[in-house]
């Protein structure tokens, strides 16, 4: 028969710093989730509301990046060199949304 052998000099506080980095990102990410949909029940539609949800979006999608695709750990030129063409790519889509629309209502109005 086999024994069963335990290992017994593991500190049993091994992972509890990683245990406390988990909920910390569980309760800020909770926390601006709680603040969207509060914003999305008691305010009134408006580009006011809009601009409020895209800076939510944009805040938690920057903390989930660099929290658990690690972005945060990684050398200034990376997150730059990541960075700047999203920037741009935003810009791009920004301005041909409202150019479109400009020559939209040139055309039909």
């Amino acid at each position: 028969m086999s024994e069963v052998h335990h290992i017994h000099n593991q500190d049993p506080n091994a992972g509890a710093e990683q245990r406390k980095l988990i909920w910390k990102t569980f309760w800020i990410l909770s926390a601006i989730t709680s603040l969207e949909f509060l914003i999305a029940f008691t305010m009134s539609h408006g580009i006011l509301k809009v601009s409020i949800f895209i800076v939510l979006t944009i805040v938690k999608a920057f903390y989930i990046v660099g929290e658990f695709m690690h972005l945060k750990h990684e050398t200034k030129s990376l997150i730059w060199s990541i960075l700047v063409p999203i920037i741009f790519v935003s810009w791009l889509i920004l301005a041909l949304l409202l150019e479109g629309n400009a020559i939209f209502k040139a055309i039909f109005d």
